[in-house]
C-alpha cells in the first residue's frame, strides 16, 4: 500500500491488471481441463532436491533480503528512521567505496580491448603483461575458452608467486588450477572427497564459527559436518585438543577425511601462528586427513604481532616425511586482499600430493564447467605478478596497495576499541581478514521473545538493528557459535568516517536494546567471555 500510495488511478490500473491476469489463468485452466487433464507443476517444494532445501547461506540470508526491501522503500520515498541502508554484511570492498587498483584495471582493460595497446595513456609494464596474457589465449582474445585448468602462462605466474611468497620452496605450475573465485575450487575438492554410506560417509571438519560456504557445501553434497570450536577466550585460537575431541566424537558415526582451515579467519579475524599450523599438520598426518587451507585473506594481516604463514610453507619446513605425504589444497582469490575485485570471480588452488589418477578425475570434473572466466584469470595474474621496483607503475601501485591495507589496519583497531567500550559487548582483536565478530549479551526477555517467534536470539537482535538504524549485519548463528553465546559479523570495509558512524549507531542501539529487555533495577550483564576474564 505504501508503494502504490493512495492515487485512485494507480489503484484502478492495478485492479485492471489483476483482472487481466485472472482471466488468463481461468482461460489456461479451461484449456488444460478441455484436454482432459489439469496440469500440475513438476518442480514443487515437495519434489525439490532435499539437499538444496538444507542449504543455508547466512551472508545473503533473510536479513539481507529485508535490507534490500527497506532500501527499495527508501528510494520510493517511504519514511524510515534513517536515510540509508549500510550493508555491513559482506566483504564486498568496491560496494563499500574502495577504489580499484589502477594497474590491475589497466591490464584487464588492455586484455579486453587490445586496440588500447597503441594508446600512450597506458604504461609499458601494463601493456607487456596484457600482451603476454593475450598470447596465451586462443585467438589472442580474452573471449575464447581457456584450458579447464586455466591459461598456462597465468598458472606459471602463480607458481612463481607462490615460490617467492614461500621464500624459495618450489611450486609446480602443473599443480595450479584457476577457479571461479576460491568457492569454486573448494566445492570441486569437496566433490572429490565425499563418498561412502552410513558410518563410512565422509566427515568434513570445519571451524566454528565458520564461513557458511562450508556448511552449505556439506549439506548440498550430503557429507557429515564435524564441528571443532575455536577458542574465543584465547583470541579465536585453534586448539589441537579440541581438534582431537571433535575427531574422536565423529568417528562414532562417520569417517572423517577432510580438515578445513580458514587462515586468516572468517568471520573471526584471527591469524594462526606457525606453531599452531605445525600442530594442525601433524594432526592431519597422524589421522590421515586431507587438508583444505582457505588462504584468501593472506594479504590482510593488521596486527604487528602476527604474520601470515602458508600451510604449504610450514608443511615443507616440517621435512619430507610430511611434505611428501600430507594431501593439501590451498586457495586464493581476487576478491579479498587489497584489490577487492569480487565481481571478476578470479581465484586459484594449488594441489599437493594428490594421486595422479585422481588428478585426472579432477581435470575431468573441472572440464564440465569448461573454464573459469578468463577476465578473472587475467585479474588473478596481476595480483601474483604486480609491478616490480624498476617498472613504471611500481610507485603508484605500491602507494595504492599500502593505502588500502593501512586504512584497513586503522579501521580494524577502531572497530575493536569502540565495540569494547560498549557494556554487554566484547570484541577480540581483528588481527586480519575484513570482519569483526563481537560477542553480545542478549537479555533473557529478548531470548524468550525470539523463541516465541521461532528465530535465533541474535537474528532478532540483527533484525531490530536493521529496522531501527538501517545497519545490516549477519547474526552469529549463521556462522555457528558456542551454545549460549551470541554474536554478529560486520565488515570493516566502509570508509573510516562511515564506519565510525556505523559503530556509534551500533553502540547506541545496543544500549537501547539492553534497556528495553532488561529489568529496570538490574545492572547490565557482561558477556560470557568478560566473565571468563575476571
Amino acid at each position: 500500500a505504501e508503494c502504490r500510495g493512495s492515487a485512485l488511478a494507480a489503484d484502478r490500473s492495478l485492479h485492471t491488471f489483476k483482472a487481466f491476469c485472472e482471466l488468463n489463468r481461468v482461460l489456461a485452466t479451461a484449456e488444460t481441463r478441455d484436454a482432459g487433464k489439469l496440469r500440475e507443476k513438476i518442480l514443487t517444494m515437495e519434489t525439490l532436491n532435499p539437499h538444496v532445501k538444507a542449504v543455508e547461506y547466512a551472508v545473503r540470508g533473510p536479513i539481507v533480503i529485508k535490507a534490500g526491501d527497506i532500501e527499495r522503500r527508501l528510494q520510493q520515498g517511504v519514511k524510515q528512521p534513517f536515510t540509508e541502508v549500510i550493508k555491513a554484511n559482506i566483504g564486498d570492498a568496491h560496494a563499500m567505496g574502495q577504489q580499484p587498483i589502477t594497474f590491475l584495471r589497466q591490464v584487464v582493460a588492455l586484455c579486453c580491448f587490445p586496440e588500447l595497446l597503441d594508446s600512450p595513456a597506458f604504461p609499458d609494464d601494463a601493456k607487456q603483461r596484457a600482451q603476454r596474457i593475450l598470447q596465451g589465449c586462443g585467438g589472442h582474445s580474452l573471449g575464447s575458452y581457456s584450458a579447464s585448468q586455466g591459461v598456462e602462462c597465468i598458472r606459471q605466474d602463480i607458481a612463481a608467486y607462490i615460490e617467492q611468497r614461500d621464500q624459495g620452496i618450489p611450486a609446480d605450475w602443473n599443480n595450479i588450477y584457476l577457479t571461479t573465485g576460491a568457492s569454486d575450487g573448494i566445492m570441486s575438492i569437496l566433490k572429490l572427497l565425499v563418498s561412502g554410506q552410513g558410518s563410512s560417509r565422509t566427515g568434513v571438519m570445519i571451524p566454528i564459527p565458520q564461513y557458511p560456504l562450508y556448511s552449505a557445501a556439506i549439506s548440498e553434497l550430503e557429507a557429515v559436518q564435524i564441528n571443532y570450536y575455536l577458542d574465543e577466550a584465547n583470541c579465536w585460537a585453534l586448539d589441537i585438543g579440541e581438534l582431537r575431541r571433535a575427531y574422536r566424537a565423529a568417528k562414532q558415526h562417520c569417517q572423517p577425511r577432510v580438515l578445513c582451515i580458514i587462515n586468516p579467519g572468517n568471520p573471526t579475524g584471527q591469524v594462526q601462528s606457525k606453531k599452531c599450523i605445525e600442530e594442525v599438520l601433524h594432526f592431519a598426518y597422524e589421522e590421515n586427513l586431507f587438508v583444505m587451507s582457505d588462504e584468501v585473506y593472506q594479504d590482510n594481516v593488521y596486527s604487528p604481532d602476527c604474520q601470515f604463514h602458508s600451510f604449504k610453507k610450514v608443511l615443507y619446513e616440517m621435512g619430507p616425511e610430511y611434505s611428501s605425504s600430507v594431501e593439501l589444497a590451498s586457495f586464493h582469490s581476487t576478491s579479498k586482499g587489497y584489490t577487492g575485485e569480487c565481481g571478476f570471480r578470479g581465484g586459484y588452488m594449488e594441489i599437493l600430493n594428490m594421486d595422479p589418477e585422481v588428478k585426472a578425475q579432477l581435470v575431468k570434473l573441472l572440464s564440465v564447467r569448461l573454464c573459469p572466466p578468463v577476465s578473472g584469470q587475467a585479474a588473478m595474474d596481476v595480483i601474483v605478478n604486480p609491478p616490480r621496483r624498476h617498472e613504471a607503475s611500481y610507485t603508484q601501485f605500491t602507494k595504492e596497495k599500502n593505502s588500502v591495507l593501512g586504512a584497513l589496519a586503522e579501521k580494524a583497531k577502531m572497530t575493536e576499541q569502540i565495540l569494547n567500550s560498549v557494556p554487554g559487548m566484547k570484541c577480540n582483536p581483528v588481527q586480519g581478514a575484513m570482519y569483526a565478530f563481537p560477542q553480545i549479551f542478549i537479555p533473557p526477555r529478548a531470548v524468550q521473545e525470539a523463541q516465541a517467534l521461532s528465530v535465533a536470539p541474535d537474528m532478532l537482535y540483527c533484525l531490530k538493528l536493521l529496522e531501527e538504524t538501517g545497519i545490516c549485519v549477519v547474526p552469529g548463528s549463521g556462522f555457528g557459535q558456542q551454545e549460549g553465546t551470541y554474536h554478529f559479523r560486520m565488515t570493516i570495509l566502509p570508509s573510516a568516517e562511515k564506519l565510525k558512524v556505523l559503530l556509534e549507531k551500533v553502540r547506541d542501539f545496543h544500549l537501547r536494546f539492553l534497556q528495553e529487555y532488561s529489568p529496570q533495577e538490574a545492572p547490565v550483564r557482561r558477556t560470557s567471555q568478560e566473565h571468563s576474564e575476571t
